[in-house]
Parts: structure tokens; sequence; C-alpha cells
């Protein structure tokens, strides 16, 4: 289809970059267009603004022609080492490496501290959080997060919930922290929520979701996951090497729709 395109004024690299903008937009296969599910789009199957979505589309490739590709975003990209990582996390939380469960969370400590998403100021906390643990308590977070991250059927909400629970107790129940181990474990099927960005994507593209809350909680985490991948279905697959990739696109366009 031809879209009309208002002059591109928000695709600034420079300004909004900073976060998630081009992050880790080489991890990961390229994504496989669904047939079915674009259709459903075009037909109002699916909840979002797919107009909106279509004309930041347009925008984004009249203001990067290369797409993540594209000099202006190649920079931004090298300021999140995502790719590595993820490798990280696949490297240390194997299923066989929960038999350890000081290691699996020392080794949380260690991806969140890297993580170019996650708060300068969530990072010690979480630390000192972890270290502080009882025996019993370390075991039942390090299997909380074996859930999460290897849990089938219903087994990754409640690790997630289980995360949550532990967290609120040290008022440490970020959207971040919570997220921030399963999409670096699994980047194309797990999302990263920051808070702004999340309510902003939910706005703009009519997400159907829950009301956000501040703290976390799984039937909203699981909504915008379904939603935030039938968008990036529903897309030119150059705009989602990565989930963060496609977030970042969407958090780019928002500035001028």
């Amino acid at each position: 289809p031809q879209w009309r395109c208002r002059k591109s004024r928000f695709f600034d690299a420079a300004r909004f970059g900073g976060f998630l903008a081009v992050e880790a937009f080489i991890i990961g296969e390229q994504p496989r267009k669904t047939p079915r599910m674009l259709e459903r789009a075009r037909r109002g199957g699916m909840s979002m603004n797919l107009e909106r979505l279509q004309e930041a589309e347009a925008e984004f490739f009249r203001a990067y022609p290369g797409g993540f590709d594209d000099p202006g975003l190649a920079a931004i990209g090298k300021r999140h080492p995502v790719a590595r990582l993820s490798a990280f996390a696949r490297d240390a939380f194997p299923k066989s490496a929960f038999i350890r469960p000081g290691a699996v969370l020392n080794d949380a400590v260690r991806l969140i501290g890297r993580s170019s998403m996650v708060s300068m100021f969530e990072k010690p906390k979480f630390r000192d959080f972890c270290a502080g643990l009882a025996p019993d308590e370390r075991d039942r977070l390090g299997d909380a997060i074996r859930k999460m991250l290897h849990g089938r059927g219903g087994s990754p909400r409640a690790g997630f919930e289980t995360m949550v629970d532990m967290l609120l107790g040290e008022k440490l129940a970020k959207w971040s922290l919570v997220s921030a181990l399963p999409y670096y474990f699994h980047p194309r099927r797990e999302v990263f929520m920051k808070p702004n960005t999340v309510k902003g994507i939910v706005a703009t593209f009519e997400l159907s979701v829950p009301p956000y809350q501040a703290c976390p909680f799984w039937e909203f985490y699981s909504a915008y996951r379904e939603e935030f991948i039938a968008m990036r279905e529903a897309a030119d697959p150059a705009l989602s090497p990565s989930n963060a990739a496609f977030s970042g696109f969407l958090m780019m366009s928002m500035r001028g729709l």
C-alpha cells in the first residue's frame, strides 16, 4: 500500500536513542512473517491501531532508508551490548545450573549489573537484596528464575509472581528487574518492560491490555507481550531483528504520532 507521510520530525537517533532505540538489533534470527496474523491485522482482528503502525513504519524508513543498519542508528546500537548479555544468559542459566541456586543468583546479579536497560539506582539494590537472602530464600528465588526461563504451562507465571512477591518486601518489585532476565534469555520470545516506554506504546498504538500498574503483575505482562509480538509480526521484518529493536522503533515513533 501507498502511505502518506508527514514530514519526518521525530526520528532523531542522537536524541531518542539513549535507551532502547536500536539496542540489540544484531541479535537473533530474522523474524518470520505470519500470513494469518497479517491477514487478521488487516481485517481488524487485532486490537492495535494498524494505521498508526503503518504510518510509523513509513516515517522510519523515510528517515533511515537503511533501517537498523543505517549509520545514524548503528552508532547507538554499540552502546547496548545486548547480544553479548544474551549469550551470557544462555551460558549462565541452562537447566543444569539450577542445582546451584547461589551461583544462579550471583550470575543474575552480574547480568543485571551489566545491563544498559536497568536503572543505575536499581542495580546495587538488587545486588544487596540477593546478598542478604537466607539460604532457603536463595533457593526460592533461584527456583522462581528457573520457572521463568524454563517452565512450561503455568510455571513461568508462578516464577514471575514469586519473584515479584519476594522483591515487593524490599520495595524492589520493578518491571525492569522482573522482565530483564527472561528477556535476555529469550530475546525473541520475551519483552523488556520499561514503564514509560510501555505506557507510551499502549496509549499510542491502542493496545488491548489491562490497566497499567506500577507493581508488576502477570496479566498485564502476558497481554502486553502478546500484543507486542502481534505488532512485530504485522510490521516489516526489517524493523524487528530483535524485540528490543522493535521496542526502540515504537518508542521513537511515539514522538511524532
